[in-house]
């Protein structure tokens, strides 16, 4: 199977994504005449203009991101034959609805989400869901139409509520850049001897340590969790987790992981428990062959509900 790179922007209506996409496709570092297919989702006021592309290699396609199948997307795939697809996504729609709709040979290759800096934080408030959706997948974020010297530590949250690893870029309105560098200390030491992980802190150790768990390896920490077990390691496992909500009451989920304790068979689901475990970084099949945390208990004791039974950021 020959893989197909794709090259994802996605933001909501008037958010810059149609410009920067023209502008890169007139750019001969990244235009050099691969055959590619430009999926559009979304029609804006801005048009692209192909006259001022270096070579005459790109079909542009409009489809509508609610409706469009699997085999749709195969028959294009099949007519035009691309080496790479860009594509310009609907803002109103889920991200990770249509790439499950994705033929498998399409590899998001880079996922950029652009927001307009005068309407974004609107946006959050009224449709934060959707927000979420497109800042947890992409490995940058540009905020535009910034005015200098603007006050950028509201987009700096935004950014960091849904992930840590975000590259952030703010484009300002006299034409320069700036790649965001603040730096946020985490609210718990990871270089302690015990690593005390406070009840309204889980859900942002969760995703640290999720994210970079070789950051942690052979590290140990201290936090209170809820039992759960595991379906296909049922002797000596369990996952101590707490339920999180990223953005709203609709995406609540157990978070847990896999942690070694001879005694899990005598835990009770749904309990709390307060974990000390030892953190070492390596493949489980929750994490589908990827390097991921895995605990080994030092001790589990009962312990009293945390205040707030669902954690946020």
């Amino acid at each position: 199977m020959i893989e197909i790179p794709v090259y994802a922007f996605t933001g909501f209506l008037d958010s810059g994504k149609t410009k920067f996409i023209q502008e890169t496709l007139e750019d001969e570092r990244f235009n050099a005449g691969e055959r590619t297919l430009l999926l559009v989702f979304e029609e804006g006021e801005e048009e692209f203009d192909f006259s001022t592309y270096p070579h005459k290699n790109v079909v542009l396609e409009v489809l509508d991101q609610e409706t469009v199948t699997t085999k749709d997307l195969k028959a294009l795939a099949k007519k035009h034959k691309p080496e790479r697809i860009v594509v310009e996504l609907n803002g109103m729609q889920l991200v990770g609805d249509l790439y499950s709709r994705f033929p498998e040979e399409w590899v998001i290759a880079q996922e950029v989400m652009f927001a307009d800096s005068t309407t974004i934080m609107a946006y959050n408030a009224n449709m934060r869901n959707l927000v979420m959706d497109k800042l947890t997948g992409a490995q940058m974020v540009v905020f535009n139409r910034l005015e200098k010297d603007q006050d950028v530590m509201p987009f700096h949250k935004l950014a960091r509520a849904a992930s840590r690893q975000i590259d952030i870029l703010y484009d300002y309105t006299d034409g320069s850049t700036q790649f965001d560098d603040i730096i946020d200390p985490l609210p718990f030491d990871i270089n302690a001897p015990v690593i005390k992980v406070e009840d309204d802190d889980f859900a942002l150790w969760f995703r640290d340590v999720t994210e970079e768990p070789a950051k942690y390896d052979g590290k140990t920490v201290e936090f209170k969790a809820q039992v759960a077990m595991l379906r296909r390691d049922k002797n000596g496992m369990f996952a101590p987790g707490r339920f999180i909500m990223t953005c709203c009451v609709d995406d609540i989920q157990f978070c847990g992981l896999p942690c070694k304790w001879k005694a899990s068979k005598e835990l009770k689901p749904r309990s709390w428990v307060m974990v000390r475990a030892k953190i070492s970084s390596e493949k489980h099949h929750l994490y589908q062959g990827d390097l991921g945390p895995v605990l080994t208990a030092i001790s589990v004791e009962a312990a009293a509900p945390a205040v707030q039974e669902v954690c946020t950021f």
